[in-house]
């Protein structure tokens, strides 16, 4: 049997504004728009499909990371440096202090628009995980 991740559910107060936000910020590349309103759509964000549709009701304290279930999105970069001055140039607010990356590099967290949990990772080029096609 095989099995692949096929997308990523983000289940949003605004999906409007959370999907435009993705694709301002992160370059994400509209796949799929139902059409309704409010809307259920697919983006695009690198080999990966996000699955943006409402939400029923808000969890408090979306923002702590130790909280159980899927907490955040890890997106790899080349340099940490420049995608961080690159989003900040875009308004994201970085409010932790960078830190070592679990199996090596560096990471450095951050938030959408609605708070959701997001962090940039960066691997050094010697990487095993890289090897591993991590």
């Amino acid at each position: 049997m095989k099995i692949a991740v096929e997308h990523i559910a983000i289940v949003a107060q605004n999906p409007v504004a959370l999907k435009a936000w993705y694709e301002r910020v992160l370059g994400a590349q509209p796949v799929f728009d139902n059409g309704q309103n409010p809307p259920t759509c697919l983006i695009s964000l690198g080999n990966v499909w996000l699955e943006i549709y409402v939400a029923d009701k808000a969890l408090p304290d979306t923002a702590n990371n130790k909280l159980a279930g899927i907490r955040h999105l890890a997106l790899r970069v080349d340099s940490l440096d420049a995608a961080k001055a690159h989003l900040e140039k875009l308004g994201v607010a970085f409010n932790e202090a960078e830190r070592a990356a679990a199996g090596g590099g560096r990471i450095i967290f951050f938030a959408d628009c609605e708070g959701n949990l997001l962090h940039l990772v960066e691997r050094p080029a010697d990487s095993t995980l890289l090897k591993l096609g991590a």
